[in-house]
Order: structure tokens, then C-alpha cells, then sequence
């Protein structure tokens, strides 16, 4: 274990001691980078999947609550997917066109705009090369062409890409500091949490987000604020690898109110919450984030390789190729996703999000009751975390630090159990589950019971450690 700046931190595996001696696993860590990362937390080869459930090659069996980070909302296999993807390749539509139509494409515009929020569906979409990274750097580069300004405000916590663009938007430190310079004229903001506030806010004596949302609107339109009106101001509406944090409705109306105070686009990455994940289709509607530019990507391309940028018609002001890319509106992924936004549309799995999430977070709450080393439960939908602390540490402003060893070890003992997780937040100290919407309750409680049971585990582990 590590420490850096009294928090307990987990270290990276040496080279060759943390996977296990699956050939498939053993020819990957020869062959490919250092940089792959999740092999080195979840040692597992996968062979066969259905629904919330995949097969590693020993037979066995988990439930998956990492869905190709959020990417599978249907879960692996879905039937409507599976045949989507069969007719394309059954009819002989091209695999690739560029931004040629075919029927497939016109198809799948039209699914989607038959559900995007109502100020959106006049508006127009970009294809973007079939990554969410691409679609925000699309996005920024959309507001600075229309505004012919160059700035861009995002928020500490956020997510937005591994390019150097969107590693410049993002608020994690340790990935950009090897990288030297980055997309300039760049600025963070905090984004106000609940649990381990920017301000130290965590007695309730000062609202948070009311407080983020007067740095925001002085940011943007005091004139002594030193920052010049920026281009875009980019936001998630619930932080993913950030923690699972969610952005207050209060918190969005005053992001909202500045932005078009500003003329200052709104761009939301909904690239992990779109498409029901969190309970409604879209996040930044639900808290009446109303923006101006909408990025897609993950559960859109039904588990295939696909990102849109959907943005208010009034702002396309494009030169024809100012942003392009080969795989562009790729067939299988257009047709796999269009039967996927009708799938859950038909099955209303949004709402079956909204009930199942509060299932699962109430379960997490409900066996961490009595654990002191659990901070906080918190999430929308199907998009949760438990941050982790160790309760005998503490910060200034008296919170618990958190403690990223005993993440590690969770996320270690759900996968021995049978459950796959992910970790993420403050020094990777939030265990989080992004399973597929068609989750069961029954799987659910499974998860549940796992997370309880890895906490029992780790304790012992330490008590252990601790008499010897």
C-alpha cells in the first residue's frame, strides 16, 4: 500500500504478479501496452455473456456491473440487438459509407430524434469519429467556431476523454501532468458534491451548489473575474469517474441562467448517462440542464463503436468536412443502436432504472449501515457509488479521507464473489456499479449481498494482518 498526502491509495500491481496464469491473460500482458487497465483489477478472460451476466474461461460466472462502462444498456447478447445487427449483414447494406445516407442511417437519426429533449429535435447531428472523447472535442470545437472565441470552462471531478483535448477538459491531475501542455485556454470550476465539498460544506451549514453556482455565473460575466468569456462550458450531469457525482437541479439552473448570459455554449456530456441509465433518458433534462449542444456516445451504439454530437440548429455553422472521421456513422453500430433506443423506450427502462437503482442503492446503504469505513451511497438510476474512508483519518474539515486500498480490495473480493465493479473518484476510492438496465432484482440483491460480504471480508483480512 501508498500513501500521498496521508491517504491511503492502492498501488499498481507490479509487471507480472497480479494476473493469473490464463494463457489468454499471460499473452496479453507480453503483447500489449502497460497502459491496458483493466485486466490488472479484474484478472479475468471472457469467453460468452447474456443479459447482466458474463463466462470467464474457468465457467465462471458474474454479473457484469461494469457494462462496458455503461456502454451496454440492453446487457450483452439482447435479442433485438443480435437481429438488428443479422439483417444488415443479411441484406448486404454497405458496413461503411462515410456520411453517405443509407436507409440504416436515416433510421437510426430518426429514432433518435424521436426522443431527444424537445428544444434538440430541430436541430441537427454530427457524426463523429466512434468515440465519446472525439464527440466532445467535435463539440468544443463547434462553440469556438460559431462564438470565435477560444475558451472553454469545465468542472473539477469531470470526465471527458483521454485525447489531449479532452484530457485538458478533464479534472484528474495524475493523467495530464507526464503530457505537458494541453488544449489551452482552459479552466476548471469546482462542482459542488454533498459528501467532501470544495468549500468544506460537509456540516450543511452553507448550500454547496448555491455557492458553485455564484463562482460559475462570476466566472463568466464579472469583468474582474480575469477569466475571458470562454467559447463552451462543458459539464456532466451526474460525474462518472469522477465518483458518481450528481449534479444538483439548483446547480444546473444557475449553469444555465450564466451560460446565456454569457452567449457561452452549454455542452452536455452525456456520453455515460444518456439513454436511461440514470432513471430518465436523458440526465441534463431531468434537472433542467437544458443545453445547447448534446454529446452522445456508450448505450446509443447498442455496445458497438459509436458517438454523435446533436446541437440546437441556430449554431451549425460548419464548413463542410470541419470535423470528420472514417468510421462515422459505422452500419452495425447505427443499426444496433437505433433497436436499442427503441428497445428502451418500449420496455420503459429509464423508469425501470429509476426503481432499480433506488433498489440498489438502498441495499448498499442498508448493509454499510453500521460500517464507519463507508462515507457515503449515493447516485442516479442505475449509476451508483459507495465511497470508501478510512474513519480513522481525517481531513480539515473533520470528512474522513478516503481510502482507495480498500476500494481495491471491494472491487477484489465482489470479483471472487461473482460480481464485477469499477472504482473510480478521489484516489479511486469509490466502488461503482454501472450494470445493465435489464438487471433483475434478484441480480441485484446478488450485488448487493457481494458488496456486503467484501466489506466483512476486508475487515477480517485486516484484523488478521493486524494479530499477526
Amino acid at each position: 500500500m501508498a500513501y500521498h498526502e496521508g491517504v491511503r491509495v492502492a498501488e499498481p500491481p507490479a509487471t507480472g504478479t497480479a494476473e493469473p496464469a490464463d494463457d489468454l491473460l499471460e499473452r496479453q500482458r507480453q503483447r500489449e501496452s502497460s497502459a491496458r487497465s483493466y485486466p490488472r483489477r479484474l484478472p479475468i478472460a471472457l469467453v460468452e455473456a447474456s443479459g447482466s451476466t458474463v463466462r470467464d474461461r474457468q465457467g465462471r460466472t458474474y454479473i457484469d456491473c461494469l457494462a462496458g462502462a455503461g456502454t451496454l444498456a440492453l446487457g450483452h447478447h439482447h435479442p433485438v440487438v443480435v437481429q438488428a445487427l443479422r439483417d444488415v449483414l443479411d441484406d448486404g447494406t454497405p458496413l461503411t459509407t462515410l456520411d453517405l445516407p443509407t436507409p440504416v442511417r436515416d433510421r437510426f437519426v430518426t429514432q433518435l430524434f424521436e426522443v431527444l429533449p424537445q428544444p434538440l429535435r430541430d436541430g441537427r447531428i454530427l457524426f463523429c469519429g466512434p468515440t465519446g472523447a472525439d464527440a466532445v472535442e467535435a463539440a468544443v470545437k463547434l462553440a469556438r467556431t460559431v462564438t470565435g472565441r477560444s475558451g472553454v470552462v469545465a468542472f473539477g471531478g469531470a470526465y471527458h476523454g483521454m485525447t489531449q483535448g479532452t484530457l485538458a477538459l478533464t479534472g484528474r491531475k495524475a493523467v495530464k501532468e507526464p503530457l505537458g501542455s494541453l488544449l489551452p485556454d482552459v479552466h476548471h470550476l469546482p462542482f459542488p458534491t454533498a459528501f467532501r465539498s470544495p468549500f468544506g460544506l460537509d456540516n450543511g451549514s452553507v448550500d454547496g451548489a448555491a455557492m458553485a453556482g455564484r463562482l460559475v455565473e462570476w466566472a463568466l460575466t464579472d469583468d474582474l473575474s480575469g477569466i475571458t468569456t470562454p467559447a463552451a462550458l462543458v459539464a456532466e450531469p451526474v460525474q462518472g469517474e469522477g465518483g458518481v457525482q450528481p449534479m444538483p437541479a439548483a446547480f444546473a439552473a444557475t449553469v444555465r441562467r450564466a451560460t446565456r448570459a454569457a452567449g457561452t455554449v452549454l455542452v452536455a456530456d452525456e456520453v455515460q448517462t444518456g439513454l436511461g441509465r440514470t432513471g430518465d433518458l436523458w440526465a441534463s433534462q431531468a434537472i433542467g440542464l437544458d443545453p445547447d449542444v448534446l454529446v452522445l456516445s456508450k448505450a446509443i451504439g447498442g455496445g458497438l463503436p459509436l458517438a454523435v454530437v446533436v446541437y440546437r440548429g441556430e449554431l451549425d455553422g460548419w464548413q463542410p468536412g470541419s470535423h470528420a472521421g472514417t468510421f462515422r456513422g459505422q452500419t452495425l453500430a447505427l443499426a444496433a443502436g437505433a433497436a436499442t433506443i427503441r428497445e428502451v423506450v418500449r420496455a420503459g427502462l429509464a423508469q425501470r432504472a429509476r426503481e432499480a437503482g433506488r433498489r440498489l442503492t438502498e441495499g448498499l446503504a442498508t448493509v454499510a449501515a453500521d460500517d464507519p469505513r463507508v462515507g457515503q451511497v449515493r447516485g442516479r438510476g442505475l449509476m451508483a457509488g459507495a465511497e470508501l474512508v478510512d474513519p480513522g483519518v481525517v481531513d480539515a474539515d473533520g470528512v474522513p479521507v478516503p481510502d482507495g486500498w480498500l476500494a481495491g480490495k471491494v472491487q477484489g473480493e465482489m470479483l471472487r464473489r461473482g460480481v464485477i465493479v469499477e472504482v473510480g473518484g478521489t484516489h479511486d476510492a469509490v466502488v461503482r456499479f454501472l450494470p445493465p438496465l435489464v438487471i433483475t432484482d434478484e441480480e441485484i440483491d446478488q450485488v448487493v449481498d457481494a458488496f456486503g460480504a467484501a466489506l466483512h471480508a476486508v475487515h477480517a483480512e485486516r484484523d488478521e494482518e493486524g494479530a499477526r
